[in-house]
This record gives C-alpha cells, structure tokens and sequence, in this order.
C-alpha cells in the first residue's frame, strides 16, 4: 500500500512538473499579471462601472451593503446633529409648545431608523419631517436625491452583472484534445465545439491563435508570437448554424505553422493554439466571445472524434455528448511534408500520355536484292 501511494505520489510530481504554462486556461480566463505600471490605480476610479462589473461577487456584494448602510449612517449623524441643534432632544427638556425640526428623534438610533426611512421611501409615518426648520426640509431632499442615484447604481451594476454575456460563454464548450488526422484527402487539426443552449449565437466566427516564442531573422526574440490559424467548417468560418456539435478544421498546407511538426515531434514543440468564437447572442443581442487553448500534449495525432448525432426512430436528431471529446484511432501520415510528398509522386505518374491510334508493326527483313 506504502508502495503504491509512493508511485501515485510520485507521479503526480511528475506530471506537474511537465505541465506547462498557458496564457488562457481551458474555460478561458488569461493567466496574465501586469507589473510596474507606471499609471495610478486612479484611472480605475474614473471608469467606475467597469471596474465594478469586473469584481467578483464577493466584493461586489460588499460594497453594495457598505454603500446602502454607509450611507444610512451617515445622513443618521446628520439628522441627529440637526436635531442637536435644534434642541429637539429629550435631554434638552423642550417644552410643550416646542415644534421639532423631525418628530419623535430621540437619540441616535431613532435618527437612524428616520435615515433609513427616508432614503427607502417606507414612510411609516410615526417621524416625519416638520416645516419649521429648512435644514432639515434641505437635508431630506438630498437624501432622497443621493439615494435615488445609489439605488440605481448599484441595482443597475447587480443587473448587468448577471445579465452579461459572459455568463452565456460558459453553455459553449470545446473538445478537451484537438486531434490532427486526414479529411478530404488532406491532413487537419480538427477540434469540436458545441452549444449546450437551443437558443443560437447569430453571426458566429470562429477563428484560432498559435503563441509561441519565435527569434526573428535580426536576433529579437519575440515571446507570445501570435500566428493566425483559419478554421472552416463545411459552410465556412462565418454565419455558423449553431444548433449542433460542429467540427471545425485547419487544413495544414505549406502556409500552415504545423506543416513542419510531424507526429513523433509535436511533443517537443513549445506552442499555445487559442481559439475563439464570437456571436451575438439571439436572447439579448449582446455580443459573446468564448476562449479555449490546446498545448501539445493535448494534440492528438492519427485520431478523429467518434460520432456524436445520431436520429432517432420517431425522426429527431439526438446529441450524445458522452461521445463529445472520445477520439478513434485511424490511419494518418506521420507528417504533412510527407503527404505532400506522396502526392506529387502520385501526379508524376499521370504525366504520361498515350496514343490510341500508335499501331506497333514489326518489319521483317529479306536477303533478296535486285542489280
């Protein structure tokens, strides 16, 4: 048992060892820290709606209670300063003809109960504001104004945090591996992607990123190089229909980054293939872009992806997504320069040309000659 444990053990170190750095993880989300920025953390403050839409929940959360109690007590200490100064507190002795600036303040946790009152518009009725000081008729409307604006601000911000189409993003997903094999007669990178919603992304796009660390012919080294990668389906890489599990495809041609990179070498390769999907979402016409990366060691050659849509006895089409990221073995060429290859061989053969009309007629020859 100590054995076994050790090798799991073990293992596990070595496999987090090998495991290499990516820029965007699997659902997305870049692995990215910024340093000695010369800007001050002010510039954050002026786009303030960003930078609150940006904060995860539990920040968010509390500043959202801070900004209503916050703002609670205070204007509480200032309806208690009024009513200090006006001496409408019991500890003052005011007579009974004396009129209060607010009715039925008795210290500072009625000033509060008042504070809160105003700004929530409850209104129960029992204090209220008197017209005998314009302090007090002054400060009321400015609570109500500055709650107005809070109450917007931050409902609004609690809205657009759980209506923003990121959140859409995380019902597409992606096949875990990207798998490299032939398809119509030529060697691509396919990778699977599925919408997990009935409703349909209009407009999709799909496209793809190679990072890699790339030297340039005058010495600079350039890390995170980025390389386009062209994806297609059938139809196209534009105005996906979206409704079904697409398999999309880079075909490796000699303008392709991967046409020099071989089935025993792709291991050793120090790259980062990002792939995106935009689309404008149909619900709220909102516009989502969704993420994923492959390393080499999540590419798969000599494999394709088993079949995932199948019909039914009663005429419906059914996606089986047990069946989404399982990949065949099949027959592919180790290396794309090797297909190529095979392929010229194959038209010089077909350079020849026959004549049907050349008849071979033998001539045989005599010994009889005339003087």
């Amino acid at each position: 048992m100590f054995n076994y444990l050790r090798k799991r053990f073990t293992s596990h170190i070595r496999e987090r060892s090998r495991r290499r750095a990516r820029l965007v993880s699997k659902d997305g989300r870049c692995n990215i820290e910024f340093g000695n920025v010369e800007q001050s953390r002010f510039v954050f403050l002026i786009d303030i709606w960003t930078t609150i839409l940006d904060l995860r929940w539990r920040y968010k959360m509390t500043i959202f209670i801070s900004a209503f109690l916050g703002s609670w007590f205070l204007f509480g200490l200032l309806w208690y300063v009024v009513a200090y100064i006006h001496k409408d507190l019991p500890e003052f002795n005011p007579s009974i003809n004396h009129t209060p600036c607010v009715e039925n303040i008795n210290g500072l946790t009625s000033a509060f109960l008042f504070s809160l009152e105003t700004q929530v518009t409850i209104g129960y009725g029992f204090r209220c504001v008197t017209e005998q000081c314009a302090t007090a008729i002054f400060l009321l409307i400015f609570q109500s104004i500055l709650g107005v604006i809070i109450n917007s601000f931050m409902c609004g911000a609690i809205l657009a945090k759980i209506s923003r189409s990121k959140n859409r993003a995380k019902t597409i997903t992606f096949s875990k591996n990207a798998v490299i094999s032939k398809r119509g007669g030529k060697l691509c990178l396919l990778i699977r992607v599925a919408n997990l919603r009935k409703s349909l992304l209009i407009g999709s796009h799909i496209y793809g990123k190679l990072l890699k660390t790339t030297i340039t012919p005058e010495g600079e080294t350039i890390i995170l190089d980025q390389v386009n990668i062209e994806f297609v389906v059938d139809a196209g890489n534009e105005n996906l229909f979206f409704i079904s599990p697409l398999t999309i495809y880079h075909i490796i041609d000699k303008n392709s980054p991967f046409f020099h990179m071989a089935a025993e070498t792709i291991l050793q390769q120090d790259f980062e293939l990002v792939v995106f999907l935009d689309g404008t979402v149909e619900a709220t016409s909102a516009t989502c872009q969704v993420r994923t990366s492959y390393i080499p060691e999540e590419v798969l050659w000599g494999y394709r992806f088993a079949p995932i849509v199948s019909k039914t006895k009663e005429g419906k089409y059914r996606v089986d997504f047990q069946n989404f990221s399982k990949t065949v073995a099949v027959e592919t060429p180790h290396c794309a320069f090797c297909l190529c290859n095979e392929k010229e061989a194959k038209a010089k053969e077909k350079k020849g040309y026959d004549n049907p009309g050349f008849v071979l007629s033998e001539i045989s020859e005599t010994s009889d000659t005339k003087m």
